[in-house]
């Protein structure tokens, strides 16, 4: 058993329930602790050198936040990266066929229209040519546990199929890099770097600007010695079970 793999099943020991003991007290931790013991799942990833991983970084736009009260993914957007490279010609979006409206205020946020829905693809078909792009990569958005929520509930319902990709969240890496700020929203972090986004709640631009922070932070966390995921994910385990 790896250094990382014993720690992560320290802390479960020592917490007697597991880590689903903590989400009475902290949900935000319950979900972070969460999402370290699924990575455990992928070493390959876990251990690539950041020079050589492969990432496809995404972006939803959505009705509201919650996918099982009947909110619904308006569009996805997506691009891939190399190591510290945004591979700009590679990128996906799609909008996603609607029959109802989106609401004025989402419609104002995002400048998506009925219209525009009416004449989407429906999304049973976004999510396979979306998963065809993505071909079995890592995943990764800004607070991803709005992306994981909806594209878990949507993928079992359209394609009958469990979300089993792994989603990599940018804040993990931004709090490492800049444990001294508290940044909480996209516009926070891109701020930090200079990094424009001239059509934020697009979900395609939303993703570049994402992508964009995402190489930001891991040119800092590489000069701070952080090789890999494995070493982000063994200090956050570490810094995090110490603060509960």
């Amino acid at each position: 058993m790896n250094p990382f793999t014993q720690f992560v099943k320290g802390v479960t020991d020592r917490l007697g329930k597991g880590f689903s003991s903590l989400g009475q007290s902290d949900p935000a931790k319950m979900a972070y602790m969460r999402n370290l013991e699924r990575q455990l799942q992928s070493e390959d990833m876990m251990e690539m050198p950041f020079d050589d991983l492969r990432v496809v970084v995404f972006d939803l736009e959505t009705t509201g936040f919650y996918p099982y009260n009947g909110d619904e993914i308006l569009s996805i957007g997506a691009v891939r990266v190399k190591g510290k490279q945004v591979l700009e010609d590679e990128t996906f979006y799609s909008l996603v066929y609607s029959d109802a409206p989106p609401s004025e205020e989402i419609e104002g946020l995002t400048g998506i229209t009925e219209e525009m829905l009416q004449e989407a693809p429906p999304v049973k078909d976004v999510l396979r040519d979306f998963y065809s792009f993505v071909r079995g990569g890592v995943l990764i958005a800004h607070h991803a546990r709005h992306e994981k929520q909806f594209m878990s509930h949507v993928t079992w319902r359209e394609l009958k199929k469990t979300f089993s990709y792994r989603i990599v969240d940018t804040a993990f890496v931004t709090k490492i890099a800049h444990e001294d700020k508290n940044l909480v929203t996209l516009d926070d972090c891109c701020s930090v770097y200079d990094i424009e986004n001239h059509d934020r709640h697009h979900a395609l631009s939303d993703a570049m600007a994402t992508a964009e922070l995402w190489t930001s932070c891991i040119r800092d966390i590489q000069q701070m010695g952080f090789v890999n995921l494995r070493d982000v994910y063994t200090y956050l385990a570490k810094t995090e079970y110490g603060r509960f």
